[in-house]
């Protein structure tokens, strides 16, 4: 077994090269052994082909190298401590080919077989799961008989209905919900793959062995929820009480409800998302009189316009917009019609609201996942005539004043992130470091994706799907990088040059199209450091505000 570094905040341990019963078994019972141990600062815990991925901390473990020590133990605990680890037996009812499985036939014709013989090949093995990834609830399974074997799609679909079976190289899945998607489709399944308000929110689990079963027609979902609750009742009290509440007169752009997002559910295929710039909204919070986690908005170069229906305290961050002073609170009277505008620079602003956005909780976040409909408001970007709650706080504003500019990150339009490597860094012909790259158009809260000198990779070889976090820096084919964002999924594909370190990730959020980065190196350490530095500023900052509001 190797541990190596994931970034700044993450440590993979690798368990073997390949995939087997006998690797995803030891896999799942270390992970167990983890979550069960639980070692002081461990955020999160994802199990996935033949690795582990613990998410920490530093700032509560004291670095990497403490949580390696532990781990080690906990690795050698593993041999030692007996606990349950056998995957469960789970059946999936697939009603294979017609519209259900529009790809039946083309994977039959390029296989020498008839629809009958693929259905009973494809019904008759027993599957292991692999992973959690792509989606929430997607289970890469392997054990595909080798005749069934068959390469993705040129061009993928844009949108894959929910319970889609398809199979995908050596692999075969179900897509949890509507989607974009590569895979050839042979049926379909009502059973719900995924369901946030379960106690195991994902059916499957890393371990688990699956079977499918033909049926002759679609059998009615035994359980399962959307993902996002149902839509609120304007014409009811808030939870603020009657006369409460923020209305959105004009959306924006990508205007949408997140707090610092979601952890403890990577095993399951959940992402992060959150605040693109955690920093921003993290300070709006404090200016108001909230938790750092509250729940605020977040859009993008171009503001709402809000109707306040009560007497509040707000705070405007990250992307300056001039109808409100940048990071320092605002007393808003009831009846005020807020027109935030266009961003005089930077790309993503924030609001707080003293007492936050109450939105319901989904899996322990307000946060909205847009790619999966997770959270938020209806797990959308906000629109014309939305009602946003919210709880008074009673807060008042002691005197005029701003909080000191020198605490904020060092925005810019081009500037330069610090990275530590990556686990392919060394199979590239050449150091991109140097290089300066410009963000594109395409990218959005996923990913920065970026234009420059392709980065030319050395070696071929396959890579496992491996863990991934907001910050990775992924280099598909075509050498163009791509850093992930707050949106990021939990497993990728793609080989890893380099991980933008916690601190720098607010840069890299308040980038527009058009706009430039660069890249310097530093090590694991000195990454922990810069985070140690930030937390005892916003800790001071946090102690001084505590004189400012009442």
């Amino acid at each position: 077994m190797t541990l190596s570094a994931l970034g700044d905040s993450a440590i993979v341990l690798t368990l073997a090269d390949a995939v087997d019963e006998a690797v995803v078994a030891r896999v799942r019972r270390l992970a167990l052994e983890i979550e069960r141990s639980r070692p002081h600062g461990v955020l999160d815990v994802l199990p996935a082909f033949a690795s582990v991925t613990v998410h920490y901390d530093p700032i509560v473990t004291g670095g990497f190298a403490p949580l390696v020590r532990e781990l080690e133990h906990r690795v050698q605990a593993l041999d030692e401590t007996a606990i349950a680890t056998a995957g469960r037996e789970r059946e999936i009812p697939v009603w294979y080919g017609g519209e259900q499985g529009p790809d039946l036939h083309e994977v039959s014709a390029q296989h020498g077989l008839t629809a009958a013989e693929v259905i009973a090949l494809h019904s008759g093995a027993t599957y292991l799961v692999h992973a959690i990834g792509f989606l929430p609830g997607f289970a890469y399974l392997g054990g595909l008989p080798e005749k069934l074997a068959t390469p993705r799609r040129s061009t993928p679909r844009t949108s894959v209905p929910a319970g889609s079976v398809g199979i995908g190289g050596a692999q075969t899945g179900v897509y949890p919900r509507q989607s974009p998607g590569g895979w050839n489709l042979i049926g379909r399944t009502s059973l719900p793959l995924f369901d946030p308000n379960r106690t195991e929110a994902a059916l499957l689990q890393v371990g688990d062995h699956v079977r499918f079963r033909a049926i002759a027609e679609p059998e009615p979902a035994t359980a399962g929820t959307p993902c996002v609750p149902e839509t609120p009742n304007q014409n009811t009290a808030l939870e603020g009480g009657p006369g409460s509440g923020i209305e959105v007169l004009e959306p924006g752009m990508l205007t949408t409800v997140q707090d610092l997002g979601r952890t403890g559910h990577r095993a399951a295929g959940v992402g992060l998302s959150g605040a693109t710039d955690s920093f921003a909204l993290r300070v709006a919070n404090l200016l108001v009189g909230n938790s750092e986690n509250a729940a605020g908005l977040e859009f993008t170069l171009i503001g709402p316009v809000l109707l306040f229906r009560h007497d509040t305290i707000v705070a405007a961050t990250g992307a300056v917009f001039d109808a409100l002073p940048p990071w320092r609170p605002v007393m808003i009277p009831a009846g005020t019609r807020l027109k935030l505008g266009s961003a005089r620079s930077g790309c993503r602003g924030y609001l707080a609201v003293a007492g936050g956005i109450a939105v319901p909780e989904v899996l322990g976040s307000r946060s909205t996942h847009l790619r999966v409909g997770l959270g938020g408001y209806l797990g959308r970007a906000l629109a014309a005539g939305d009602l946003l709650p919210t709880v008074a706080s009673g807060r008042k504003v002691i005197g005029h004043w701003r909080i000191d500019q020198r605490i904020l990150p060092a925005y810019s339009a081009h500037p330069t992130v610090r990275v530590v490597r990556g686990a392919q860094a060394d199979e590239f012909e050449a150091d991109f470091l140097p290089q300066s790259f410009t963000v594109s158009p395409q990218s959005d809260r996923m990913g920065l994706r970026l234009r420059g000198v392709a980065a030319q990779r050395a070696s071929r070889r396959e890579l496992l799907s491996a863990a991934v976090v907001p910050g990775t820096i992924q280099v598909p084919p075509d050498g163009q990088p791509i850093i992930l964002l707050a949106d990021a999924q939990t497993l990728g594909g793609y080989p890893q040059i380099a991980h933008v370190i916690t601190v720098d990730l607010p840069l890299l959020a308040q980038l527009r199209p058009g706009e430039r980065v660069s890249f310097r190196e530093v090590s694991l350490e000195e990454a922990h450091e810069c985070g140690r530095q930030r937390e005892h500023a916003v800790a001071l900052l946090r102690q001084g505000l505590a004189q400012k509001l009442r």
